[in-house]
């Protein structure tokens, strides 16, 4: 290794320790940390929040990105894809006490399984989890 190479690299690990001693820098270290998962290697990976259990109301639910949210019965939470079974179309909303498909009519239950035609296969199911107030994927 030359030596130029060598002076180079280590600036650079030297730069990436200050960056990092710095990036907790100012931060409240009482403040309440967002919600994490543990993957099996022990590394930490951020979880997706996907609501606040406030805004899933009982007996109806709410579309995130591509999931659906759910609350069939008070404190049940389920989730499920927001693509339609029948086509492969993105559901539009939760109404009426359905998961509601726009392109061909076809209507899911709060628990994912069908409720109107023409879709014959429940939504796929997404595991959720609630953490504290947080719905998340899992």
């Amino acid at each position: 290794m030359r030596r130029k190479q060598f002076l180079a690299g280590a600036g650079l690990g030297i730069a990436g320790t200050a960056l990092a001693a710095c990036s907790t820098y100012g931060k409240d270290p009482d403040a309440a940390e967002e919600p994490t998962a543990t993957t099996t290697g022990g590394a930490v990976a951020p979880v997706a929040v996907l609501a606040n259990v406030a805004d899933v109301p009982v007996g109806g639910g709410v579309i995130v990105d591509q999931t659906v949210v759910t609350q069939p019965t008070a404190g049940e939470y389920k989730g499920f894809s927001a693509t339609c079974t029948h086509a492969g179309c993105t559901v539009r909303d939760v109404a009426g006490g359905t998961i509601n498909c726009p392109c061909h009519g076809s209507k899911f239950t709060l628990d994912g399984t069908v409720a109107n035609g023409p879709a014959t296969r429940p939504l796929e199911v997404k595991p959720i989890e609630l953490q504290g107030d947080s719905i998340i994927l899992r």
